[in-house]
């Protein structure tokens, strides 16, 4: 008896160690609200966008998962706008051909972001948000979801415009999330950088009353693995050090287009 129970928790172990990992392709709507002041400007915050909307797509498997965008809710020039007084925004879309790599075994994650024409490859890696799971329940594609909550804490950058000119203050910002997760969905996956917090993949997300939302549109069980590779570049940098590098790069446009074009970067 003793050697046959041996044997059975020895193939336990042995299938378990073999057993494939959970993989899929999760496709997410997100919605941003967009809220513009521009002092002695009159009628262009009417004539901005309310929200912005895109398509993402999610690809997961052994333990790893690559985040990028479908298709964008602009064009490739973003919008142009003009106020009674002729002064002319533009904006520019930011994360069009943005890719976002996660290792869940390493928690780590190589992002490639595109910006003004250069490609930055940023370094970082997860950081687990404390989440409380409230108990409530809902469906969400025909899966069991349960909600949780979190807080982040970071920085954000506020943008105002007086007398065409155009101002970026960083101030730090509290991020209240409800996520909702299934573990029919056995991977620890969600939108964006949201890898890695709960034993479930995240389908639905509220930040800040619906400030940024994204839904799970379509789950694909099966996955083209060879699809999640980390992405490679010479230009190497902090996650810190490019936003850095970013400010400095809008700064510099700015500058250089005095009395013409502002630009506003939406994430």
């Amino acid at each position: 008896m003793r050697k046959i129970i041996i044997t059975w928790v020895c193939i336990l172990a042995f299938t378990s160690l073999f057993a494939q990992a959970p993989q899929g392709k999760i496709t997410y709507q997100r919605t941003v609200k967009l809220v513009f002041s521009f002092a002695g400007m009159n009628g262009m915050e009417q004539e901005m966008p309310k929200t912005k909307t895109d398509n993402y797509t999610l690809v997961f498997g052994n333990h790893q998962s690559l985040w990028k965008q479908a298709e964008s809710g602009f064009d490739d020039e973003g919008g142009n706008f003009t106020s009674s007084n002729g002064a002319q925004v533009r904006i520019m879309v930011a994360g069009n051909n943005n890719v976002l790599f996660t290792d869940l075994a390493q928690k780590k994650t190589v992002e490639k972001k595109e910006f003004l024409g250069k490609i930055f490859i940023v370094d970082d890696s997860i950081t687990n948000l404390q989440w409380k799971i409230t108990g409530d329940t809902k469906m969400i594609l025909n899966m069991p979801c349960m909600k949780a909550t979190a807080i982040k804490l970071s920085k954000k950058v506020n943008m105002d415009m007086d007398n065409g000119k155009m101002t970026r203050t960083e101030v730090d910002d509290t991020a209240h999330i409800e996520a909702w997760f299934t573990t029919a969905i056995p991977e620890s996956v969600g939108p964006a950088q949201f890898q890695g917090q709960l034993p479930g993949a995240i389908l639905a997300m509220n930040i800040n009353d619906g400030e940024q939302t994204f839904k799970a549109v379509q789950y694909d069980k099966e996955a083209n693995l060879k699809d999640i590779k980390e992405p490679k570049g010479k230009n190497h940098y902090t996650a810190d050090d490019f936003k850095k590098e970013r400010q400095k790069m809008i700064e510099e446009m700015n500058k250089n287009n005095q009395g013409g074009d502002r630009v506003i970067e939406l994430h």
